[in-house]
Protein backbone atom coordinates (compact mmCIF):
# COMPACT_ATOMS: atom_id res chain seq x y z
CA UNK A 1 0.00 0.00 0.00
CA UNK A 2 1.00 3.57 -0.96
CA UNK A 3 2.26 5.47 2.27
CA UNK A 4 0.94 8.88 2.23
CA UNK A 5 0.71 11.56 4.28
CA UNK A 6 -2.39 13.73 3.94
CA UNK A 7 -2.16 17.79 5.12
CA UNK A 8 -4.40 19.87 6.47
CA UNK A 9 -4.32 21.91 3.14
CA UNK A 10 -2.01 22.14 0.21
CA UNK A 11 0.31 24.29 1.79
CA UNK A 12 0.90 22.00 4.07
CA UNK A 13 1.19 18.89 1.54
CA UNK A 14 4.14 21.28 0.82
CA UNK A 15 5.80 21.42 3.82
CA UNK A 16 5.70 17.95 4.21
CA UNK A 17 6.80 16.82 1.50
CA UNK A 18 9.87 18.86 1.88
CA UNK A 19 10.42 17.50 5.23
CA UNK A 20 9.62 13.96 4.22
CA UNK A 21 11.18 13.97 1.06
CA UNK A 22 14.11 16.81 1.02
CA UNK A 23 16.49 16.23 -1.58
CA UNK A 24 14.77 13.41 -3.35
CA UNK A 25 14.08 14.89 -7.00
CA UNK A 26 10.46 16.45 -7.05
CA UNK A 27 9.84 17.70 -10.71
CA UNK A 28 12.34 16.82 -13.65
CA UNK A 29 11.91 18.86 -16.69
CA UNK A 30 14.56 18.52 -18.92
CA UNK A 31 17.66 20.08 -17.38
CA UNK A 32 15.47 21.49 -14.31
CA UNK A 33 15.52 19.10 -11.33
CA UNK A 34 13.94 20.24 -8.31
CA UNK A 35 13.95 18.60 -5.34
CA UNK A 36 11.41 18.82 -3.07
CA UNK A 37 13.21 20.83 -1.01
CA UNK A 38 13.74 23.23 -3.70
CA UNK A 39 10.22 22.65 -4.79
CA UNK A 40 9.44 24.33 -1.27
CA UNK A 41 12.18 27.47 -1.93
CA UNK A 42 10.41 28.27 -5.22
CA UNK A 43 6.44 27.81 -4.14
CA UNK A 44 7.68 30.75 -1.41
CA UNK A 45 9.21 32.78 -4.08
CA UNK A 46 6.20 32.51 -6.22
CA UNK A 47 3.77 33.00 -3.12
CA UNK A 48 5.99 36.44 -2.48
CA UNK A 49 5.68 37.52 -6.14
CA UNK A 50 1.70 36.80 -5.99
CA UNK A 51 1.39 38.52 -2.61
CA UNK A 52 3.73 41.89 -3.94
CA UNK A 53 0.93 42.10 -6.85
CA UNK A 54 -1.42 42.58 -4.38
CA UNK A 55 -3.14 39.01 -4.36
CA UNK A 56 -5.13 38.60 -1.06
CA UNK A 57 -5.97 35.40 0.74
CA UNK A 58 -9.58 33.88 -1.32
CA UNK A 59 -8.53 35.95 -4.55
CA UNK A 60 -7.97 33.60 -7.80
CA UNK A 61 -4.66 33.00 -9.42
CA UNK A 62 -4.94 31.59 -13.12
CA UNK A 63 -2.98 29.60 -15.23
CA UNK A 64 -2.90 29.21 -18.97
CA UNK A 65 0.58 27.31 -19.44
CA UNK A 66 1.37 23.86 -20.69
CA UNK A 67 2.90 20.81 -18.30
CA UNK A 68 6.17 22.48 -17.33
CA UNK A 69 7.83 22.93 -13.99
CA UNK A 70 6.78 26.36 -13.90
CA UNK A 71 2.79 25.14 -14.10
CA UNK A 72 3.81 23.24 -10.40
CA UNK A 73 5.49 26.32 -8.67
CA UNK A 74 2.87 28.68 -9.93
CA UNK A 75 0.11 26.90 -9.11
CA UNK A 76 1.26 25.62 -5.64
CA UNK A 77 2.58 29.07 -5.05
CA UNK A 78 -0.62 30.44 -5.56
CA UNK A 79 -1.86 27.68 -2.74
CA UNK A 80 0.80 28.80 -0.39
CA UNK A 81 0.03 32.75 -0.71
CA UNK A 82 -3.90 31.57 0.28
CA UNK A 83 -5.42 31.96 -3.39
CA UNK A 84 -7.65 29.99 -4.97
CA UNK A 85 -6.30 28.09 -8.03
CA UNK A 86 -7.74 28.45 -11.80
CA UNK A 87 -6.46 26.29 -14.59
CA UNK A 88 -7.43 27.21 -17.80
CA UNK A 89 -7.75 25.04 -20.64
CA UNK A 90 -4.64 25.64 -22.85
CA UNK A 91 -6.67 24.84 -25.68
CA UNK A 92 -9.11 27.67 -25.55
CA UNK A 93 -9.21 30.73 -28.06
CA UNK A 94 -8.71 33.90 -26.12
CA UNK A 95 -12.17 34.64 -26.01
CA UNK A 96 -12.97 31.48 -24.20
CA UNK A 97 -10.08 32.45 -21.35
CA UNK A 98 -11.51 36.11 -20.93
CA UNK A 99 -14.68 35.01 -20.07
CA UNK A 100 -13.15 32.35 -17.59
CA UNK A 101 -10.91 34.87 -16.26
CA UNK A 102 -13.93 37.83 -15.91
CA UNK A 103 -15.82 35.17 -14.34
CA UNK A 104 -13.73 33.99 -11.44
CA UNK A 105 -12.28 37.67 -11.26
CA UNK A 106 -8.69 36.40 -11.46
CA UNK A 107 -6.26 38.72 -9.52
CA UNK A 108 -3.48 37.56 -11.34
CA UNK A 109 -2.58 35.36 -14.60
CA UNK A 110 0.21 33.14 -15.21
CA UNK A 111 0.34 32.68 -19.10
CA UNK A 112 2.69 30.54 -21.73
CA UNK A 113 4.61 32.74 -23.92
CA UNK A 114 4.21 31.58 -27.64
CA UNK A 115 2.37 28.20 -27.26
CA UNK A 116 1.80 25.95 -30.23
CA UNK A 117 2.49 28.87 -32.08
CA UNK A 118 0.23 30.97 -30.42
CA UNK A 119 0.47 34.11 -28.56
CA UNK A 120 -1.77 33.68 -25.92
CA UNK A 121 -1.09 36.92 -23.96
CA UNK A 122 -2.06 39.26 -27.34
CA UNK A 123 -5.50 36.71 -28.09
CA UNK A 124 -6.43 37.68 -24.26
CA UNK A 125 -5.61 41.01 -24.88
CA UNK A 126 -7.75 41.47 -28.12
CA UNK A 127 -11.24 39.46 -26.72
CA UNK A 128 -10.99 41.49 -23.66
CA UNK A 129 -11.21 44.41 -26.12
CA UNK A 130 -12.02 47.79 -24.57
CA UNK A 131 -12.94 46.74 -21.76
CA UNK A 132 -10.21 45.05 -20.60
CA UNK A 133 -9.67 42.97 -17.38
CA UNK A 134 -9.71 45.85 -15.01
CA UNK A 135 -9.51 43.08 -11.99
CA UNK A 136 -6.68 41.37 -13.46
CA UNK A 137 -3.73 43.02 -11.54
CA UNK A 138 -0.82 40.75 -12.00
CA UNK A 139 0.70 38.96 -15.09
CA UNK A 140 3.34 36.61 -15.44
CA UNK A 141 4.75 35.12 -18.67
CA UNK A 142 6.15 31.88 -18.62
CA UNK A 143 8.94 31.29 -21.16
CA UNK A 144 7.64 28.65 -23.37
CA UNK A 145 8.94 27.56 -25.93
CA UNK A 146 12.06 30.14 -25.14
CA UNK A 147 12.97 33.70 -24.45
CA UNK A 148 10.85 35.98 -24.56
CA UNK A 149 10.05 39.71 -25.93
CA UNK A 150 10.26 42.71 -23.52
CA UNK A 151 6.65 43.60 -22.89
CA UNK A 152 4.85 46.59 -20.57
CA UNK A 153 2.87 45.63 -17.89
CA UNK A 154 4.26 41.40 -17.87
CA UNK A 155 6.69 40.04 -15.11
CA UNK A 156 8.89 37.61 -17.19
CA UNK A 157 9.90 34.10 -14.97
CA UNK A 158 14.07 35.27 -15.01
CA UNK A 159 12.34 38.14 -12.90
CA UNK A 160 10.61 37.00 -10.45
CA UNK A 161 13.04 36.73 -7.55
CA UNK A 162 13.52 40.29 -7.64
CA UNK A 163 9.76 40.59 -7.46
CA UNK A 164 10.20 38.26 -4.35
CA UNK A 165 12.20 40.15 -2.34
CA UNK A 166 9.52 43.14 -2.32
CA UNK A 167 7.83 40.75 0.49
CA UNK A 168 8.87 38.67 3.82
CA UNK A 169 9.04 35.08 3.91
CA UNK A 170 7.23 35.38 7.42
CA UNK A 171 4.13 37.08 5.50
CA UNK A 172 3.20 34.22 2.99
CA UNK A 173 4.25 31.36 5.53
CA UNK A 174 1.60 33.29 7.71
CA UNK A 175 -0.37 33.09 4.79
CA UNK A 176 0.01 29.45 4.36
CA UNK A 177 -0.30 28.72 8.07
CA UNK A 178 -3.79 30.51 7.58
CA UNK A 179 -4.97 28.07 4.70
CA UNK A 180 -8.31 25.88 6.32
CA UNK A 181 -9.53 22.22 4.81
CA UNK A 182 -12.35 24.11 3.97
CA UNK A 183 -11.18 26.42 2.32
CA UNK A 184 -11.85 26.89 -1.83
CA UNK A 185 -8.70 25.63 -3.04
CA UNK A 186 -9.96 25.48 -6.87
CA UNK A 187 -12.37 26.06 -9.63
CA UNK A 188 -11.95 24.02 -12.86
CA UNK A 189 -14.60 25.32 -15.25
CA UNK A 190 -16.19 22.65 -17.23
CA UNK A 191 -18.71 22.62 -19.90
CA UNK A 192 -22.21 22.06 -19.32
CA UNK A 193 -25.25 21.23 -21.33
CA UNK A 194 -26.85 25.17 -21.29
CA UNK A 195 -23.58 25.88 -23.34
CA UNK A 196 -21.89 27.75 -20.60
CA UNK A 197 -19.14 26.47 -19.03
CA UNK A 198 -19.63 25.68 -15.02
CA UNK A 199 -16.69 26.22 -12.17
CA UNK A 200 -16.14 23.40 -9.85
CA UNK A 201 -15.37 24.62 -6.35
CA UNK A 202 -13.14 22.01 -4.01
CA UNK A 203 -11.71 22.97 -0.93
CA UNK A 204 -8.48 21.29 0.02
CA UNK A 205 -9.51 18.50 2.43
CA UNK A 206 -10.77 17.27 -0.95
CA UNK A 207 -8.41 17.69 -3.81
CA UNK A 208 -5.98 15.97 -0.88
CA UNK A 209 -8.48 13.34 0.12
CA UNK A 210 -9.32 12.44 -4.31
CA UNK A 211 -5.19 12.23 -4.70
CA UNK A 212 -4.93 10.20 -1.75
CA UNK A 213 -6.69 7.50 -2.64
CA UNK A 214 -5.71 7.56 -6.39
CA UNK A 215 -2.34 7.31 -4.64
CA UNK A 216 -3.44 4.35 -2.54
CA UNK A 217 -5.35 2.24 -5.41
CA UNK A 218 -2.19 2.58 -7.61
CA UNK A 219 0.19 2.23 -4.90
CA UNK A 220 2.67 5.04 -5.45
CA UNK A 221 5.58 5.48 -3.19
CA UNK A 222 8.61 7.83 -3.68
CA UNK A 223 10.35 5.12 -4.99
CA UNK A 224 8.15 5.51 -8.34
CA UNK A 225 9.11 8.26 -11.21
CA UNK A 226 5.86 9.89 -12.60
CA UNK A 227 5.11 11.15 -16.17
CA UNK A 228 2.12 13.13 -16.22
CA UNK A 229 0.91 13.68 -20.04
CA UNK A 230 -2.61 14.56 -18.81
CA UNK A 231 -2.67 18.48 -19.15
CA UNK A 232 -1.91 20.24 -15.46
CA UNK A 233 -5.12 22.48 -16.01
CA UNK A 234 -7.61 18.50 -16.11
CA UNK A 235 -7.79 17.73 -12.45
CA UNK A 236 -5.94 14.18 -13.84
CA UNK A 237 -3.25 15.74 -14.41
CA UNK A 238 -3.35 18.25 -11.59
CA UNK A 239 -5.15 16.16 -8.54
CA UNK A 240 -3.76 12.87 -9.53
CA UNK A 241 -0.51 13.81 -10.62
CA UNK A 242 1.03 16.98 -8.82
CA UNK A 243 -0.59 16.49 -5.31
CA UNK A 244 -0.31 12.50 -5.83
CA UNK A 245 3.72 13.21 -6.23
CA UNK A 246 3.16 15.76 -3.12
CA UNK A 247 1.62 13.05 -0.98
CA UNK A 248 3.80 10.14 -2.00
CA UNK A 249 6.86 11.85 -2.66
CA UNK A 250 7.04 10.29 -6.30
CA UNK A 251 8.72 12.16 -8.94
CA UNK A 252 6.73 14.45 -11.61
CA UNK A 253 8.23 14.12 -15.31
CA UNK A 254 5.37 16.31 -17.06
CA UNK A 255 5.80 16.37 -20.90
CA UNK A 256 4.37 19.62 -22.19
CA UNK A 257 3.24 18.11 -25.93
CA UNK A 258 2.42 14.24 -26.69
CA UNK A 259 5.03 13.44 -28.76
CA UNK A 260 5.22 9.20 -29.01
CA UNK A 261 8.88 8.82 -29.51
CA UNK A 262 9.87 11.85 -27.35
CA UNK A 263 7.74 9.94 -24.51
CA UNK A 264 9.58 6.99 -24.59
CA UNK A 265 12.92 8.41 -24.80
CA UNK A 266 12.17 9.61 -21.44
CA UNK A 267 11.02 6.74 -20.30
CA UNK A 268 13.84 5.02 -21.34
CA UNK A 269 15.91 7.83 -19.59
CA UNK A 270 14.45 8.87 -16.35
CA UNK A 271 13.15 4.86 -15.66
CA UNK A 272 9.29 5.86 -16.12
CA UNK A 273 7.41 3.39 -13.67
CA UNK A 274 4.00 5.13 -13.65
CA UNK A 275 2.28 6.55 -17.45
CA UNK A 276 -1.78 7.18 -17.29
CA UNK A 277 -3.33 8.55 -19.95
CA UNK A 278 -6.24 8.21 -22.59
CA UNK A 279 -6.51 5.06 -24.43
CA UNK A 280 -5.13 6.58 -27.53
CA UNK A 281 -2.07 7.36 -26.01
CA UNK A 282 -1.24 3.61 -25.44
CA UNK A 283 -2.42 2.55 -28.83
CA UNK A 284 0.02 5.11 -30.14
CA UNK A 285 2.82 3.73 -28.22
CA UNK A 286 2.54 -0.20 -29.16
CA UNK A 287 3.60 0.43 -32.85
CA UNK A 288 6.40 2.19 -31.27
CA UNK A 289 7.25 -0.01 -28.38
CA UNK A 290 9.33 -2.77 -29.97
CA UNK A 291 13.16 -2.25 -29.32
CA UNK A 292 13.03 0.22 -26.42
CA UNK A 293 13.94 -0.36 -22.97
CA UNK A 294 10.40 -0.26 -21.22
CA UNK A 295 11.25 -2.62 -18.45
CA UNK A 296 10.67 0.41 -15.53
CA UNK A 297 6.99 0.85 -16.47
CA UNK A 298 5.03 -0.48 -13.19
CA UNK A 299 1.58 1.06 -13.58
CA UNK A 300 -0.66 2.63 -16.27
CA UNK A 301 -4.08 4.31 -15.35
CA UNK A 302 -6.43 4.83 -18.44
CA UNK A 303 -9.89 5.53 -18.87
CA UNK A 304 -12.52 8.35 -20.11
CA UNK A 305 -13.12 6.41 -23.29
CA UNK A 306 -13.91 2.56 -24.06
CA UNK A 307 -11.05 0.43 -22.86
CA UNK A 308 -10.71 -3.25 -25.24
CA UNK A 309 -9.95 -5.89 -23.19
CA UNK A 310 -7.00 -6.74 -26.26
CA UNK A 311 -5.93 -3.07 -25.20
CA UNK A 312 -5.34 -4.16 -21.37
CA UNK A 313 -3.33 -7.48 -22.21
CA UNK A 314 -1.11 -5.53 -24.89
CA UNK A 315 -0.38 -3.09 -22.79
CA UNK A 316 0.97 -5.72 -20.36
CA UNK A 317 2.13 -8.11 -22.61
CA UNK A 318 3.98 -5.65 -25.05
CA UNK A 319 4.89 -2.50 -22.96
CA UNK A 320 5.45 -3.89 -19.78
CA UNK A 321 3.05 -2.75 -17.22
CA UNK A 322 2.68 -5.05 -14.55
CA UNK A 323 -0.85 -3.38 -13.62
CA UNK A 324 -3.16 -1.61 -15.97
CA UNK A 325 -6.09 0.26 -14.04
CA UNK A 326 -9.19 2.52 -15.20
CA UNK A 327 -11.04 4.57 -13.24
CA UNK A 328 -14.09 6.85 -13.38
CA UNK A 329 -14.44 10.44 -11.87
CA UNK A 330 -15.70 14.11 -13.38
CA UNK A 331 -14.75 17.25 -12.45
CA UNK A 332 -17.27 17.32 -9.75
CA UNK A 333 -15.81 14.20 -8.46
CA UNK A 334 -12.36 13.69 -9.47
CA UNK A 335 -11.97 9.88 -8.93
CA UNK A 336 -15.10 7.75 -7.49
CA UNK A 337 -14.52 3.99 -8.77
CA UNK A 338 -11.04 2.92 -9.70
CA UNK A 339 -9.98 -0.91 -10.12
CA UNK A 340 -7.06 -1.97 -7.77
CA UNK A 341 -4.04 -4.35 -8.70
CA UNK A 342 -4.83 -8.21 -9.52
CA UNK A 343 -7.92 -7.55 -11.02
CA UNK A 344 -8.04 -9.78 -14.21
CA UNK A 345 -8.47 -8.01 -17.74
CA UNK A 346 -11.38 -8.45 -18.34
CA UNK A 347 -12.85 -6.53 -15.39
CA UNK A 348 -10.04 -3.61 -16.14
CA UNK A 349 -11.94 -3.38 -19.55
CA UNK A 350 -15.44 -4.01 -18.65
CA UNK A 351 -15.77 -2.12 -15.63
CA UNK A 352 -14.31 1.19 -13.96
CA UNK A 353 -13.75 -0.46 -10.34
CA UNK A 354 -14.87 0.11 -7.80
CA UNK A 355 -15.79 2.67 -5.06
CA UNK A 356 -13.10 5.06 -3.68
CA UNK A 357 -12.12 8.46 -2.13
CA UNK A 358 -15.22 7.82 0.27
CA UNK A 359 -17.70 8.10 -2.15
CA UNK A 360 -21.01 6.04 -2.31
CA UNK A 361 -22.08 4.73 -5.76
CA UNK A 362 -25.98 4.06 -6.64
CA UNK A 363 -27.71 3.44 -10.02
CA UNK A 364 -31.36 5.49 -10.04
CA UNK A 365 -34.27 3.99 -11.52
CA UNK A 366 -33.53 6.14 -14.73
CA UNK A 367 -30.07 4.14 -15.08
CA UNK A 368 -28.25 7.60 -14.00
CA UNK A 369 -25.33 6.94 -12.04
CA UNK A 370 -25.58 8.73 -8.44
CA UNK A 371 -22.31 9.68 -6.57
CA UNK A 372 -22.00 10.85 -2.71
CA UNK A 373 -19.82 11.60 -0.29
CA UNK A 374 -17.02 13.66 1.23
CA UNK A 375 -15.68 14.49 -1.74
CA UNK A 376 -18.42 15.46 -3.89
CA UNK A 377 -17.77 19.64 -5.13
CA UNK A 378 -18.27 22.27 -2.99
CA UNK A 379 -20.77 23.59 -5.80
CA UNK A 380 -20.79 25.68 -8.74
CA UNK A 381 -19.38 29.27 -8.84
CA UNK A 382 -21.85 31.45 -8.58
CA UNK A 383 -24.57 29.20 -9.78
CA UNK A 384 -26.58 27.93 -7.22
CA UNK A 385 -29.75 27.28 -9.31
CA UNK A 386 -27.26 24.40 -11.25
CA UNK A 387 -25.67 23.64 -7.99
CA UNK A 388 -28.91 22.51 -6.49
CA UNK A 389 -30.09 20.40 -9.90
CA UNK A 390 -26.53 18.52 -9.71
CA UNK A 391 -26.48 17.71 -5.90
CA UNK A 392 -30.02 16.46 -4.65
CA UNK A 393 -31.40 17.11 -0.80
CA UNK A 394 -29.37 13.91 0.21
CA UNK A 395 -26.53 14.67 -1.54
CA UNK A 396 -26.22 12.73 -4.15
CA UNK A 397 -24.41 14.00 -7.32
CA UNK A 398 -26.52 12.98 -10.63
CA UNK A 399 -23.81 12.74 -12.87
CA UNK A 400 -25.82 12.39 -16.13
CA UNK A 401 -24.44 8.86 -17.13
CA UNK A 402 -25.98 6.01 -17.30
CA UNK A 403 -24.38 3.02 -15.75
CA UNK A 404 -25.10 -0.95 -13.59
CA UNK A 405 -22.71 -2.40 -10.36
CA UNK A 406 -22.11 -5.80 -10.65
CA UNK A 407 -22.31 -8.07 -7.50
CA UNK A 408 -18.65 -7.24 -6.49
CA UNK A 409 -19.53 -3.19 -6.93
CA UNK A 410 -17.65 -2.35 -10.11
CA UNK A 411 -19.23 -0.13 -11.98
CA UNK A 412 -20.05 -0.01 -15.89
CA UNK A 413 -20.43 2.75 -18.01
CA UNK A 414 -22.79 1.68 -20.24
CA UNK A 415 -24.76 5.34 -21.77
CA UNK A 416 -24.70 8.76 -21.44
CA UNK A 417 -27.96 10.48 -20.34
CA UNK A 418 -26.47 13.99 -21.43
CA UNK A 419 -25.16 14.18 -25.09
CA UNK A 420 -21.55 14.82 -23.90
CA UNK A 421 -19.33 12.79 -26.10
CA UNK A 422 -15.44 12.86 -25.56
CA UNK A 423 -12.80 13.74 -27.75
CA UNK A 424 -9.11 12.53 -27.03
CA UNK A 425 -9.81 12.07 -23.51
CA UNK A 426 -11.53 15.83 -23.25
CA UNK A 427 -15.59 15.93 -22.33
CA UNK A 428 -17.50 17.67 -25.15
CA UNK A 429 -20.98 19.21 -24.73
CA UNK A 430 -22.81 19.28 -28.03
CA UNK A 431 -25.20 22.15 -26.60
CA UNK A 432 -21.88 24.59 -26.48
CA UNK A 433 -20.58 24.45 -30.29
CA UNK A 434 -24.43 24.53 -31.29
CA UNK A 435 -24.95 27.51 -29.05
CA UNK A 436 -21.45 28.94 -31.09
CA UNK A 437 -22.59 27.53 -34.50
CA UNK A 438 -25.59 29.35 -34.44
CA UNK A 439 -23.86 32.85 -34.42
CA UNK A 440 -22.42 32.58 -37.60
CA UNK A 441 -24.58 33.80 -40.17
CA UNK A 442 -26.79 31.32 -42.77
CA UNK A 443 -27.01 28.11 -40.45
CA UNK A 444 -30.66 27.80 -39.61
CA UNK A 445 -30.55 24.73 -37.62
CA UNK A 446 -28.00 23.03 -36.09
CA UNK A 447 -27.25 19.37 -34.27
CA UNK A 448 -23.74 18.38 -33.40
CA UNK A 449 -23.48 14.73 -32.26
CA UNK A 450 -19.98 12.54 -31.71
CA UNK A 451 -18.94 10.13 -33.99
CA UNK A 452 -16.72 6.49 -33.41
CA UNK A 453 -12.72 8.10 -34.49
CA UNK A 454 -10.05 5.24 -34.30
CA UNK A 455 -7.54 8.01 -32.81
CA UNK A 456 -9.92 9.74 -30.14
CA UNK A 457 -12.40 7.81 -29.53
CA UNK A 458 -15.19 10.19 -30.81
CA UNK A 459 -15.17 13.45 -33.02
CA UNK A 460 -17.56 16.48 -33.35
CA UNK A 461 -19.82 15.99 -36.75
CA UNK A 462 -21.99 19.06 -37.18
CA UNK A 463 -25.64 18.74 -39.30
CA UNK A 464 -26.63 22.06 -40.59
CA UNK A 465 -29.48 23.15 -41.96
CA UNK A 466 -28.19 26.81 -44.23
CA UNK A 467 -30.38 26.66 -47.25
CA UNK A 468 -27.56 26.29 -49.58
CA UNK A 469 -25.78 29.68 -48.39
CA UNK A 470 -22.61 28.26 -46.22
CA UNK A 471 -19.88 25.74 -47.43
CA UNK A 472 -18.05 23.20 -45.26
CA UNK A 473 -15.25 25.06 -45.10
CA UNK A 474 -16.97 28.25 -43.77
CA UNK A 475 -18.09 26.68 -41.00
CA UNK A 476 -14.10 25.30 -39.92
CA UNK A 477 -13.24 29.02 -40.43
CA UNK A 478 -16.22 30.29 -37.97
CA UNK A 479 -14.93 26.88 -35.43
CA UNK A 480 -11.49 28.28 -35.82
CA UNK A 481 -11.82 31.74 -34.33
CA UNK A 482 -14.17 30.43 -31.57
CA UNK A 483 -13.56 26.88 -29.99
CA UNK A 484 -10.74 24.90 -28.98
CA UNK A 485 -9.49 22.27 -31.18
CA UNK A 486 -11.14 19.83 -29.42
CA UNK A 487 -14.32 21.03 -29.18
CA UNK A 488 -14.59 21.82 -33.13
CA UNK A 489 -16.62 19.51 -35.42
CA UNK A 490 -14.40 17.63 -37.51
CA UNK A 491 -16.65 16.96 -40.20
CA UNK A 492 -20.10 18.81 -41.53
CA UNK A 493 -23.23 17.52 -43.77
CA UNK A 494 -25.67 19.90 -45.04
CA UNK A 495 -29.17 18.61 -44.28
CA UNK A 496 -32.78 20.16 -45.12
CA UNK A 497 -33.81 19.67 -41.63
CA UNK A 498 -33.11 18.04 -38.70
CA UNK A 499 -35.28 14.69 -37.46
CA UNK A 500 -37.56 16.09 -34.82
CA UNK A 501 -39.86 14.23 -32.29
CA UNK A 502 -43.54 15.45 -31.45
CA UNK A 503 -42.31 18.14 -28.97
CA UNK A 504 -39.66 19.22 -31.29
CA UNK A 505 -36.55 17.81 -29.61
CA UNK A 506 -33.81 16.66 -32.21
CA UNK A 507 -33.95 12.93 -32.49
CA UNK A 508 -29.78 13.23 -32.04
CA UNK A 509 -29.93 8.69 -32.26
CA UNK A 510 -31.39 9.29 -35.72
CA UNK A 511 -28.52 11.57 -37.01
CA UNK A 512 -25.57 9.50 -35.54
CA UNK A 513 -26.64 5.93 -36.64
CA UNK A 514 -24.75 5.69 -40.09
CA UNK A 515 -21.96 6.82 -37.91
CA UNK A 516 -22.32 4.34 -35.36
Amino acid sequence: MAETHIARSIPGAVRAAAERFGSREAVVDGDVRLTFAELLEHVQMLARVFAAGGVRPGDRVAINSPNTHHWVVAALGAHYAGATLVPVNTRFTGAETVDLLRRSRARALVVAGDFLGTDRLAGIHEAAGEAGLPELGTVIRIPVPGPLAPAEGVLDWPDLPGVAQRVPLTEVEARADAVSPDDVSDILFTSGTTGRSKGVQSAHRQALAVAQAWAECGEVTETDRYLVVNPFFHSFGYKAGILVSLLTGATLLPQAVFDTRSLLDLVEAERVSVLPGAPAIFQSLLPEAPGRDLSSLRLAVTGAAPVPVTLVERMRDELGFRTVLTAYGLTEAVVATMCRPGDDPETVSRTSGRATAGFEVAIAGSGEILLRGPNVMLGYLDDPGATATAIDADGWLHTGDVGALDANGNLTITDRLKDMYICGGFNVYPAEVEQALRRLDGVEDVAVVGVPDGRLGEVGKAFVVSGGQLSEDDVHAFCRERLANYKRPRSVEFVPELPRNASGKVLKRLLGKEDA
